[in-house]
């Protein structure tokens, strides 16, 4: 096999939390008179930075800056993580990736808090040899963390694969060095996700069977 290691993205890739972010962000919309948004429009506008999402939302930071709300979903989010599902096939990918004998690691825009929690709800550490996030809830720093990760690992980079379901992680992979795949059933579109020029599958097996061919 050409690759060696999965670098995974988390939330979207292999937690299905697209309609639960959709649902606390809605209770966040409607906590202020504003417009809920659809599971349509939240593919076609999901992006990064997350600030940016937020305002095509309709948040005015002149008016109340981006960490209240930003805290508020995190939040609402964190209450009821326990509900959060990962996507049907994300255990049986993990393994047959493990059974195939590539090095796993996770990089995630999450807080490192938000994700140890999360992950440790699941109960899937073991597949990891890293865990990745940021010391931060607002998305930020997702890209030097993955260099510095990289650049620490005995590979090199054509050896390396990240799988993620965002613009985002393309860009990410990009500025590391590693190859991309992409998922359809995350925060963004599929039709968003084949713009970038990255394979663009419709779940993760489909994904690992790409890889091991």
């Amino acid at each position: 096999m050409k690759y060696k290691h999965i670098i995974w993205d988390w939330n979207g890739t292999l937690l299905d939390d697209r309609l639960f972010c959709i649902e606390i962000m809605n209770q966040v919309l409607k906590k202020r008179g504003m417009k809920a948004m659809s599971e349509t429009w939240f593919l076609d506008n999901f992006c990064f930075p997350v600030k940016d999402y937020y305002i095509k939302l309709g948040f005015d930071f002149n008016k109340e800056s981006f960490e209240i709300s930003g805290s508020e979903f995190i939040n609402g989010y964190m209450d009821r993580v326990d509900e959060i599902p990962l996507h049907s096939d994300a255990v049986v990918t993990l393994n047959k990736a493990k059974n195939l004998g590539l090095t796993q690691s996770l990089l995630s825009a999450s807080s490192q808090g938000m994700l140890d929690d999360s992950l440790k709800y699941h109960e899937i550490n073991s597949f990891f040899i890293k865990i990745l996030g940021q010391d931060n809830h607002y998305a930020y720093g997702k890209e030097q963390t993955g260099k510095e990760w990289v650049e620490q690992l005995n590979f090199n980079s054509n050896e390396i694969i990240l799988i993620g379901d965002t613009l985002h992680d393309k860009e990410v992979a990009d500025i590391i060095g590693a190859d991309c795949a992409l998922v359809g059933t995350g925060h963004v579109s599929s039709k968003r996700l084949k713009e970038t020029g990255a394979p663009v599958f419709n779940n993760l097996i489909e994904t690992l069977d790409w890889i091991s061919n």
